[in-house]
């Protein structure tokens, strides 16, 4: 495993739609793995392979209950509304409340292509939208509904 850089606001790679993920190889793995180690090491909850310059649909998270692999991931099912403040690794100390679902179903498939489904409320429900968003080149600000805050003002 290895750490990547972390792609910021300003680079337009993070305004480009990612590509459907067709072969499921070691080098897929590999990808998933230094996602995995590069979003533990930024304390991030999510990640997508774009924000390491990879335009793969392609999604790591964790909330806290374990790390979720979502590969060619579409939202399947959304309800409610939540109001919390948002940020993102592309745009550190960054940070705008947005409008997102309170409840989403995900379907995703792993690593090795087999198909799930993911349920999440909440936080999750969040983190599920913000990174299925970066696939396709969105970013959390366009989601505010506040003015977006830097940390420590």
């Amino acid at each position: 495993m290895a750490l990547r850089n972390i792609v910021k606001l300003g680079d337009p790679i993070l305004e480009k739609k990612s590509r459907v993920v067709e072969k499921f190889d070691v080098r897929l793995s590999i990808l998933i793995d230094d996602m995995i180690e590069t979003m533990n090491n930024a304390n991030g909850v999510g990640l997508a392979a774009v924000q390491v310059g990879i335009l793969k649909r392609v999604v790591v998270i964790d909330v806290g209950d374990g790390v979720m692999e979502l590969v060619n991931p579409e939202i399947t099912m959304q309800e409610g509304e939540q109001k919390e403040s948002e940020g993102c690794l592309s745009l550190p100390n960054k940070y705008a409340t947005t409008l997102r679902p309170k409840k989403v179903q995900v379907k995703a498939q792993d690593r090795n292509g087999k198909w799930q489904v993911f349920t999440g409320e909440d936080l999750k429900a969040r983190a599920f939208c913000h990174e299925i968003d970066h696939l396709d080149g969105i970013l959390f600000t366009s989601r505010a509904i506040s003015d977006v805050n830097i940390a420590g003002d």
